[in-house]
């Protein structure tokens, strides 16, 4: 009797799934959009299919880096660790994205512009 029960509720995790991954892909389309704009040495031509791409890529590739390391590569997500590993996943993006073209100091920048909209909006960007 001396046994107490303890009634703990599930812990939701909102960037994990397919669902996660959706709003990643969509909010990294809309500020890849906005970085293009801004940072000079990320650019991104080809149109709305090559923004899509590169949405799609960063997003693949941040959510199996956070799958296969338990690295979170967001801009600010594990400190210096999450912010290198996000400049990594840009500046290689650009191999696999048509229209893509990224300096090392344009990932750098284009990683500090996400990681700042990231801290603004709701959801995780990268």
């Amino acid at each position: 009797m001396g046994h107490t029960m303890r009634h703990e509720t599930p812990r939701r995790q909102t960037g994990s799934g397919f669902i996660g991954f959706t709003i990643r892909f969509v909010v990294a389309a809309l500020v890849l959009w906005v970085t293009s704009y801004l940072v000079a040495g990320f650019n991104i031509r080809g149109g709305i299919v090559s923004l899509l791409i590169a949405a799609l890529v960063i997003s693949a590739a941040d959510y199996l880096v956070e799958k296969l390391f338990k690295i979170d590569a967001s801009p600010f997500g594990n400190g210096i660790k999450g912010f290198l590993v996000s400049i990594v996943i840009i500046y290689f993006a650009q191999y696999f994205v048509p229209g893509m073209e990224v300096s090392w100091l344009g990932a750098l920048v284009g990683a500090l512009v996400i990681g700042l909209i990231d801290a603004i909006l709701p959801t995780r960007t990268m």
